[in-house]
């Protein structure tokens, strides 16, 4: 049976700080529009308080997140345990994006390590925080986490990552406004 919590205590703190990815899920206003799920890896989770968490977001191929939380708000995070006790942890919130290039930004990036690709910073205030079973997630054991991705920017240099993510970042596959500092 599922359970709410009032804030992340900390035994769901450490539930977090033991998962190796969490996935994100977005939609647009436009109900034709495309719902998003984009999984999450690397270093790139923090708990700033009881009630509020923040996610480096890093260049690819697209901007959904992004610009789904621009034009509403809504996001949902999810953790889910693939070792160890079954559980899935969902949190709703209103998420804020704070690009590369804002002071916002450069106030948050230092909670983070130095990651090459960063555009942007998700910050999401929490209105829900949830437990399901999670009784029907099979055992997965995680060897390590990709570096391609951090290799591929690093191959790369920083003026063609900027120069990509401004061409492929500017706007969702909805047509919502992507980045816009740069």
């Amino acid at each position: 049976m599922g359970k709410t919590y009032e804030r992340l205590d900390e035994s769901l703190r450490r539930f977090i700080g033991e998962q190796q990815m969490f996935f994100v899920a977005t939609a647009p206003l436009s109900g034709d529009g495309l719902v998003n799920v984009s999984p999450k890896g690397l270093d790139s989770f923090r708990i700033l308080d009881d009630h509020t968490v923040a996610y480096l977001d890093l260049t690819g191929s697209g901007i959904e997140t992004l610009a789904h939380v621009r034009e509403n708000g809504r996001i949902v995070i999810l953790f889910c345990a693939f070792d160890g006790r079954p559980m899935i942890l969902r949190l709703y919130g209103r998420g804020t994006a704070h690009e590369e290039g804002t002071p916002e930004f450069d106030e948050l990036r230092p909670l983070f390590p130095p990651l090459e690709g960063a555009r942007a910073i998700l910050r999401v205030e929490l209105h829900r925080i949830a437990d399901s079973c999670g009784w029907g997630v099979p055992l997965y054991e995680c060897n390590r986490q990709r570096d391609t991705l951090l290799r591929y920017y690093q191959q790369k240099g920083e003026d063609t990552v900027r120069s990509m993510r401004l061409e492929g970042n500017a706007q969702s596959l909805d047509g919502l406004p992507g980045l816009t500092v740069g």
